[in-house]
């Protein structure tokens, strides 16, 4: 692992999997040239479901997109309870301000929900770039500016939402706290569900009802089964538009 960054050194060649997340980016924008540029050394590395790549109070810096998989991003209250602020799908790129703020400490923590690929670039290769290369200043620009904007609607997003999207928020919260295995579970009860989302026990039971009808999950004797956690998360997040949706630009992320 490189000394402090919590990531595996070496390069990797751009496959196509990494080509369709870059494309999915706000480096998108860039020339295949520049795109070579800043992928040198380069390492493509493997996050196994429930694994953390960064944690709060790292002070490193780096700058990860998703190739495969989906990330969440997490702050963690004093008496332990955490809440997702973000999700990242394909196409996220993870770190961004960690290049420019100084002194830095990332406030978040960052885990896999489900096993993922990052393609990680050498944070010195992308600050010089982007001294050097107007149109890497400006890709990473947007990127910064919609971060800002997708956290600020998370607030009304989060205290407006219908009860079935708070519930599948919760569940992809808890099941991603307590991964263990394949299986996402949340091991909460209903009478737990409605307490924690701010509703009634009946109203939690025909929400679960509604997404287990959908195929989203299942309820099973260590909890409520995750069955597909992506179409669960775009689930929580219908009809906000620029919300804090993970994965791809111009889509929520």
């Amino acid at each position: 692992m490189a000394p402090g960054s919590g990531l595996p050194p070496g390069g990797t060649r751009l496959d196509d999997d990494a080509r369709a997340a870059i494309a999915a980016s706000h480096l998108c924008t860039l020339s295949s040239e520049a795109i070579a540029r800043l992928a040198v050394d380069a390492s493509r590395f493997r996050v196994p479901a429930g694994s953390t790549i960064h944690r709060e109070g790292d002070t490193s810096a780096h700058l990860e997109v998703v190739v495969l998989g989906l990330m969440r991003v997490y702050v963690t209250a004093p008496d332990g309870r955490t809440m997702t602020v973000r999700y990242c799908r394909p196409g996220a790129l993870i770190g961004a301000v960690s290049l420019f703020a100084s002194p830095f400490s990332l406030p978040v923590t960052i885990q896999a929900v489900i096993d993922a690929d990052l393609l990680a670039f050498r944070p010195s290769v992308v600050q010089r770039a982007a001294e050097r290369d107007a149109q890497v200043a400006l890709a990473l620009l947007a990127e910064l500016s919609e971060r800002v904007l997708s956290f600020i609607a998370e607030i009304p997003g989060s205290a407006f939402a219908t009860v079935r999207q708070r519930v599948a928020r919760h569940l992809l919260d808890l099941a991603s706290e307590g991964q263990s295995g394949p299986d996402l579970v949340a091991a909460i009860g209903q009478q737990e569900l409605a307490d924690a989302v701010g509703t009634v026990r009946e109203v939690v039971v025909r929400a679960l009802r509604e997404l287990r009808q959908a195929g989203l999950l299942e309820t099973g004797r260590e909890g409520i089964v995750l069955r597909h956690p992506e179409r669960l998360l775009s689930e929580a997040y219908a009809g906000e538009a620029g919300t804090n949706v993970p994965g791809r630009r111009n889509q929520g992320r």
